[in-house]
């Protein structure tokens, strides 16, 4: 895919409106991780459920594979600086409750159930307004730049939430240290209040027709003649579904196959390449320019994610792991930003939002369906080979995919 004009390296961090959303992306993503963190320790610590424990990762997920395309609708509909300020406020809401039944000792299942849904819905509603507000911050070239950078920070906020999670869990307590993190979502909310963008600004495009769930589901249909597109949901469809959030789960069974299990360092050690491949590849990503956003990249890219699944999954050398880690890492952060920003640039101005949600609905919703698979799989094969299948899987559809966009485009010259 090309553009008209070249795009400029670190654009989004030099413009004035996008630069503090990037910053306050990551705060908010942060404070999000920093939830789960305590939340979950607590919840373990209270009811030894490993039930519970699969609902943590369904109630998550299930919120973007049901009401993304919705939640993608209404962003059309509304300012999504109001939708993003209703979500951070979502999540400020849930930390709160949180805290008070930690605090008065009324913890129950049900009530737990219900805030975990609440957190995943918040973040479902977020992503899709998120992206069209990206949209309006950068011109489409630059836009590319920007979905990457808004991931990188994101990834950040991942990578630094597990260690200010816990450091509030040990100075301050569950029950103050789950009221505190309502301040890391302050920024994002307080910043949509100065943002001069709604989302439809550089369009100056608003869907007024009013949407429901089975109206959002048939973007679907109206969207499948563009093969490309198609293919950038499908694929962010496989990743979610082969191997989600599994590599992260996964890890303690991969320190202990690695004899690193006791060892704290070995074992941070692991989870800090799994999110510093992020990081580091936003960075040179987007500093380099060296991969032009288009198909042949993000095929590559998931093929090289799905190979070092497979490679962590299956070595026995604690080195290859953690560099398999990170090259992973650069490769998913390259196929999510790229296929995000060609299903932006692609996708029909009166539907973007919708389509957004399409590709959050495949992306995100279906890592429901990997922790399922994984579960199955992991008590017939073991944790190990139910990853390696996942990456497997992974690269064989993506090379699937692949053939099927080539064989497309070369009927479309034939016939052209």
């Amino acid at each position: 895919m090309t553009t008209t004009a070249a795009p400029r390296r670190f654009a989004a961090l030099r413009d004035r409106h996008a630069r503090p959303y990037l910053f306050t992306a990551g705060l908010s993503m942060m404070g999000d991780n920093i939830e789960h963190v305590i939340t979950y320790w607590v919840l373990w610590q209270t009811f030894h459920s490993p039930a519970l424990v699969g609902f943590q990762v369904v109630s998550h997920w299930l919120p973007f594979l049901v009401l993304s395309v919705w939640f993608g609708g209404l962003a059309e509909r509304y300012d999504c600086r109001r939708l993003i300020q209703v979500a951070q406020g979502l999540f400020m809401l849930v930390s709160l409750c949180w805290g008070l039944l930690f605090l008065t000792g009324t913890l129950d299942v049900w009530e737990a159930c219900v805030l975990l849904v609440l957190h995943g819905c918040a973040g479902a509603l977020w992503a899709p307004a998120e992206q069209l507000l990206l949209h309006d911050f950068a011109e489409p070239a630059d836009l590319p730049g920007a979905v990457r950078l808004n991931a990188t920070f994101r990834s950040l906020g991942i990578l630094a939430g597990p260690v200010v999670g816990s450091a509030l869990l040990l100075g301050l307590g569950a029950e103050l240290g789950i009221f505190a993190n309502v301040l890391f979502y302050l920024p994002m909310t307080l910043l949509m209040l100065r943002t001069p963008y709604t989302g439809h600004t550089r369009s100056g495009y608003v869907h007024r027709v009013r949407l429901t769930l089975l109206d959002g589901f048939r973007v679907l249909r109206s969207v499948g003649d563009d093969r490309v597109l198609v293919s950038m949901i499908v694929l962010a469809g496989l990743v979610a579904l082969c191997v989600g959030g599994s590599l992260q789960v996964s890890i303690p069974a991969f320190a202990d196959a690695l004899g690193t299990g006791s060892d704290g360092l070995g074992y941070g050690l692991l989870l800090f390449a799994n999110g510093a491949g992020g990081v580091v590849g936003g960075f040179l990503l987007e500093a380099t320019g060296v991969i032009r956003p288009d198909v042949r990249a993000v095929v590559v890219a998931t093929v090289l994610f799905g190979a070092t699944t497979v490679a962590v999954a299956l070595t026995h050398s604690y080195v290859l792991a953690v560099v398999a880690l990170l090259i992973g890492g650069v490769a998913n952060m390259t196929s999510t930003s790229i296929g995000q920003a060609v299903v932006q640039l692609r996708a029909p101005m009166e539907q973007r939002g919708r389509v957004v949600g399409v590709y959050n609905m495949f992306g995100s919703g279906l890592r429901t369906g990997n922790g399922v698979t994984l579960a199955l799989l992991g008590a017939t094969l073991g944790v190990a080979s139910a990853v390696a299948v996942g990456g497997v899987v992974l690269v064989a559809g993506t090379l699937a995919v692949a053939l099927v966009i080539a064989l497309r485009l070369r009927a479309a010259r034939r016939a052209g």
